[in-house]
């Protein structure tokens, strides 16, 4: 063999080359293999697509940039390039996987924490409604307008919580709250004749009697607190309304009489 032989395919160069190769097949080894498992985990978490690509995606950034380390460090590319590297790849996996890999984060801490389940009723920020469901990236509410809202785990992590369920007794109850307001034109005698007799007629047909309170007064308007007990949420789509409806009904007859 002669010396520029020697050279190309001296034993240093020749074991290099072979680790290189054993480099990139166990990378894509690895790649398979959590590919799989991912795709398995997406099917029995009932994940949606997108999220389980990008979580894919994620892992492969992450195989491909330890891929290139080592295969640099064998090849004995300076600790500088290395680091460039690094810092490039680190970057480019942080804007494309931060917003997926801080929902999943959420959603996993929102299904360990609690604070709702599906069914409930929630206020989320200024959303509420009845939680449909719970993913690892979303959480879908149908409102009152019967549309329904999907909100990232991510955002309802930075938003006020507040869910209507409570425990009376054996049963569940949800305690649903919402406020009415007046001008002054109506005495504050006259205004609470008006809830009794409204509230009276959901006594019998609810587990608990609705109740109402004076929450805030000023000169321009005096607001009230319903406490509206009920079973079913779906009732609170129901009654909400209606029960404004008719107490404005007979506020609006003592209005008359002014």
């Amino acid at each position: 063999m002669s010396a520029t032989e020697q050279g190309l395919f001296g034993s240093g160069e020749f074991s290099t080359i072979i680790i290189l190769i054993v480099v990139a097949v166990v990378a894509v080894i690895i790649e398979r293999i959590i590919t799989r498992y991912l795709s398995r985990a997406a099917k029995r978490l009932k994940l949606e697509p997108h999220v389980t690509n990008n979580l894919a995606l994620t892992f492969r950034i992450f195989i491909l940039l330890g891929a290139v380390a080592v295969a640099a460090r064998v090849g004995g590319l300076p600790a500088e390039w290395i680091l460039s590297i690094s810092a490039i790849g680190g970057a480019a996996v942080g804007f494309a996987s931060q917003k997926t890999l801080g929902n999943f984060i959420a959603g996993l801490f929102l299904l360990a924490a609690k604070p709702f389940r599906a069914g409930d009723y929630v206020r989320i920020g200024t959303i509420e409604g009845i939680v449909q469901e719970i993913t690892l990236n979303y959480t879908k509410i149908l409102t009152m307008g019967n549309s329904t809202v999907s909100v990232s785990n991510l955002q309802i992590l930075d938003r006020d919580i507040t869910n209507f369920a409570f425990e009376a007794g054996k049963e569940e109850v949800y305690s649903y709250t919402f406020e009415i307001g007046f001008d002054h034109r109506v005495s504050t005698e006259k205004i609470g004749k008006i809830f009794e007799a409204t509230l009276e007629k959901y006594t019998h047909v609810l587990p608990k009697k609705p109740t109402y309170m004076l929450v805030r007064s000023s000169g321009i308007e005096r607001v009230y607190m319903v406490f509206l007990y009920v079973e079913n949420p779906a009732d609170v789509f129901t009654l909400r309304p209606r029960i404004s409806e008719e107490v404005f009904q007979l506020w609006d007859q003592e209005r008359a009489k002014t």
